[in-house]
């Protein structure tokens, strides 16, 4: 915009605007200050001048050009009639101006931009048509260049099949070449038989060595093919194929000749380690049937195939100096050293073969199947001689035993050996399977070597402890019969140790059955057929230590027996008779702990066994349906012979016991133990001697039971001695008679008894000498007293009536309904024995006066001696009624 006057005349003049305003970054801000810039500062110096002059400050000037001044300034300047703002009518002329301007400058834009807009729709048509003409162009150059490659391509095919024919052409002729070439040489070895002097220098040439294998070996391919076409009906085919003979004969001699010269060149190339010279004649020989007799030819050719010393040195390394017993642990040694030094010959040759022949798998393959076949099986032969079953090397020879140990450390070394000789590479050779089929004839009849070598163990094991039973025996000298037998029984007990050593066999066994058996059912089959082995082993040798055990027991049973003398013998006989009982009580107390221990030992072998057959047997089984259940019951059979003799043995025990029992009894206990002259005296609160003597012989002698027994075995074995303990005092306390104070002695021995046999533990045997305790007190209170006694406590009466039913012509019944009182005893007792009582009672008075005291055992009366219960019993039975 141009500039414009300052002068008061300025709203005069026109606005002139300029297009270009309007371009670029516009603003109209920018031009709106342009416009009013020009009069708006000389009002705002005019009123800056003014506002000085009447000394108005701190006015505020507002955005309309008005002064906000106060109430007293208005009314003075009411009355003025300037104008505040003279530039209005100057500002209001050029915004016109300018509304004016900017109209005719949008109509000169408007102008314009209609004629651009022609403009661009008259080019837009122009380029439009531009393109549909190039599309036009496009389209015929694409059809052109499709015609161009479909060309190109045909010339290409034509050319491809021209040069395939060339090609074609090319070899056919080269065949056809070659082949006149080959009937020439053909015709020169068709010449005469065995005549090769007149041959092309071709074949004599050493340089030429290569060449002259190849053709050889085409005209024998040629000449053979032809041989097996002839027809022999055509006369000409015949003749043609006599003709073909002939030099098929002669090739066959040179080429035998030419392979033996090369064969020559490479054994004199390899003495002197030139392995170029070798590889070259290996790959000319690779042409005759493939190399293969250059193969086999240079591994026959190895040192340890064909020195003797060598082969030697291997069964010296191996089982040792002539004559001397070889030892599995240094037959182990000696294998892994002279496997080891295999390992290092067949890697240096390894080498070789790489540089030297151009099929090296092929050659390593030979290599380590001729190591296997010739080196190794020349040496298992003499280290592995397969025993007889029939008749078996003796076990101080090594037995079968040794055998096996050596056929175990063999395999496995072996073993160890062909996975060495596949990691340095042995081409396809299976060498794992034919190590295999090297021991094929040793494991096909293992099972039957173990199971026989673990028998002639256990018959070796036998003798010897056999032996030293005998040395032992004999050492001792004569010490009389009975001790003898208690020592011989000692010398022979049941060994844990033995049969530890059984177990150890087994386990050796298994091991080698897992080292045999690849396939989980051939390992199941023999791991259980050796475990049987080992059931009956145990089973046989504590079955048989038990057997000797009960064997000493009963001749302790027969001592006894032998001394048991009649009432009518001196006192001498007597004398003799007494101290050969107590040799027979020491023999038998010896029996029974010998007896005792065997069944700990006895115990103790069976756990060992279960034990070993869940740590290492089970898990062998487990992978065949049927094989572990099958095993455990056979060990339970095979156990059930010694829990058989176990059983009978514990029956001899407490047999033995009661006879003890019953000998000290019938020696110690006498007739005034419970029937004192001096009743009216104090009474003696001590157990009898004869009670005395039996706990102490039974604390004694049962420490070995408590020692040896366990669990449910322990509880039956005391069960049983507790009850016939309990009969046998039953039938040894009948024989007596009671006064009060034999009562209470006899009250008191019950109590021994009873606290002894607590520590039994058997609750069943506990109640019935409880039973006995309280019965015992009806031979001390008054017969006044007794209906107190059974009605004071109901639990009494109900075991007394549970007993009485289990001993109905004991004297205690007798003791108590005798002086029968119908209410009391009417509970206890029927009817119909209670009225045979009475019938008895009636019956006495016939041999004297009504008895008139009871006192357990024995009537009393007032002019007449004692009754003994005997005849009282023999009264009842003769049949009053």
């Amino acid at each position: 915009m141009k500039e414009m006057s300052k002068s008061s005349s300025v709203s005069n003049l026109p606005l002139i605007l300029d297009i270009d305003d309007f371009k670029g970054d516009f603003s109209f801000d920018a031009l709106f200050g342009n416009l009013v810039n020009g009069l708006l500062p000389s009002f705002q110096e005019e009123e800056a001048d003014s506002a000085d002059g009447h000394g108005i400050g701190g006015s505020d000037v507002p955005p309309n050009g008005h002064i906000r001044a106060s109430s007293d300034a208005s009314k003075l300047t009411q009355g003025l009639s300037a104008p505040l703002f003279p530039e209005v009518d100057a500002l209001l002329s050029l915004f016109k101006d300018s509304c004016k301007e900017l109209i005719d400058l949008r109509k000169q834009i408007d102008g314009r931009l209609y004629n651009l807009k022609k403009e661009v729709s008259t080019q837009d048509a122009k380029h439009r048509k531009t393109l549909t003409e190039l599309e036009k162009g496009v389209d015929g150059l694409f059809d052109s260049f499709a015609r161009l490659d479909s060309r190109i391509s045909s010339v290409g095919q034509t050319a491809a099949k021209i040069g395939d024919h060339l090609q074609s052409a090319d070899a056919q002729r080269e065949t056809a070449s070659q082949t006149i070439e080959l009937i020439k040489y053909l015709m020169e070895f068709n010449s005469s038989p065995g005549d090769l002097m007149e041959l092309s220098p071709l074949f004599s040439d050493d340089s030429r060595v290569a060449e002259a294998a190849s053709i050889a070996q085409k005209l024998r391919s040629f000449a053979e093919e032809d041989i097996a076409r002839a027809v022999p009906s055509v006369v000409g085919s015949a003749t043609a194929s006599r003709g073909l003979e002939v030099a098929v004969a002669n090739l066959q001699e040179y080429c035998n000749e030419l392979e033996n010269r090369l064969l020559a060149r490479f054994d004199a190339a390899s003495q002197r380690r030139e392995l170029s010279t070798m590889s070259e004649c290996a790959k000319i020989l690779s042409q005759f049937n493939r190399g293969t007799s250059a193969m086999q030819h240079y591994v026959a050719t190895r040192p340890m195939f064909i020195d003797v010393e060598i082969m030697n040195s291997d069964t010296r390394l191996v089982l040792g100096d002539q004559g001397s017993q070889a030892s599995p642990s240094n037959v182990a040694r000696g294998l892994s050293s002279l496997y080891k030094e295999i390992t290092d010959t067949v890697r240096k040759e390894a080498a070789t073969i790489m540089a030297v022949f151009p099929s090296p798998n092929d050659v390593m393959s030979i290599l380590v199947q001729r190591v296997l076949e010739q080196r190794v099986t020349a040496l298992l032969d003499k280290l592995l001689v397969k025993p007889s079953l029939v008749n078996p090397p003796p076990v101080e020879e090594g037995g079968l035993l040794l055998y096996l140990r050596m056929l175990a450390v063999a395999y496995e070394k072996t073993q160890e050996l062909a996975r060495e000789l596949r990691a340095v590479g042995c081409g396809d050779l299976d060498v794992e399977g034919l190590t295999e089929s090297l021991f094929s004839a040793h494991k096909d009849e293992y099972p039957e070597h173990e199971q026989a070598s673990l028998r002639q163990l256990y018959q070796a094991k036998l003798e010897e402890l056999r032996a030293e039973s005998q040395k032992v025996s004999e050492s001792s000298g004569t010490i009389g019969r009975s001790k003898g037998a208690s020592v011989v029984s000692s010398h022979q007990q049941i060994s844990v140790a033995v049969v530890t050593e059984f177990v150890r066999w087994n386990e050796e066994a298994i091991s080698r059955c897992t080292l045999f058996s690849s396939q989980p059912a051939i390992l199941a089959s023999n791991v259980k057929a050796v475990f049987t082995c080992l059931l009956d082993q145990v089973s046989q040798y504590i079955t048989d230590g038990l057997e000797r055990a009960r064997d000493s027991l009963t001749e302790a049973a027969a001592l006894r027996e032998r001394f048991v003398l009649g009432t009518s013998v001196s006192r001498r006989v007597a004398a003799a008779a007494a101290s050969a009982a107590e040799a027979a009580a020491a023999a038998g107390e010896s029996s029974f702990r010998s007896f005792m221990v065997a069944v700990q030992r006895c115990g103790s072998s069976v756990a060992i066994v279960q034990q070993y057959f869940a740590n290492s047997i089970s898990r062998l089984l487990l992978p065949v349906d049927g094989a572990h259940a099958a095993s455990c019951e056979e060990m339970a059979t095979a156990m059930s012979s010694a829990e058989g003799a176990a059983y009978k043995g514990l029956q001899q025990c407490i047999e033995t016991v009661m006879a003890e029992v019953e000998r000290l009894l019938s020696a110690e206990q006498k007739a005034t133990d419970y029937r004192s002259p001096d009743d009216g005296m104090a009474p003696d609160h001590r157990p009898t001697n004869a009670c005395t003597r039996v706990v102490a012989y039974l604390s004694r002698v049962l420490e070995a039971a408590f020692t040896a027994l366990e669990g449910l075995n322990k509880q039956a074995f005391l069960t049983e001695l507790g009850n016939r303990l309990h009969k046998g005092l039953l039938n040894h306390w009948q024989k007596f008679t009671f006064n009060p104070s034999g009562g209470l002695r006899l009250k008191r021995d019950i109590t021994e008894y009873g606290e002894f046999v607590r520590s039994f533990n058997a609750p069943s045997v506990d109640e019935k000498f409880e039973l006995l305790g309280i019965l015992a007190n009806v031979f001390i209170v008054a017969p006044e007293s007794l209906s107190t006694l059974f009605e004071g406590s109901p639990s009494i009466r109900k075991d007394a009536q549970r007993y009485c039913s289990y001993y109905t012509t004991d004297l205690v019944f007798y003791s108590l309904v005798l002086n029968f009182d119908l209410d009391l005893y009417s509970g206890l007792f029927s009817l119909e024995k209670i009225t045979k009582v009475q019938n008895l009672h009636r019956g006495l008075a016939l041999y004297g006066p009504v008895p008139v005291d009871f006192r357990g055992g024995m009537l009393m009366y007032a002019d007449s001696p004692v009754v003994s219960w005997t005849f009282v019993l023999s009264i009842f039975h003769g049949g009053y009624s």
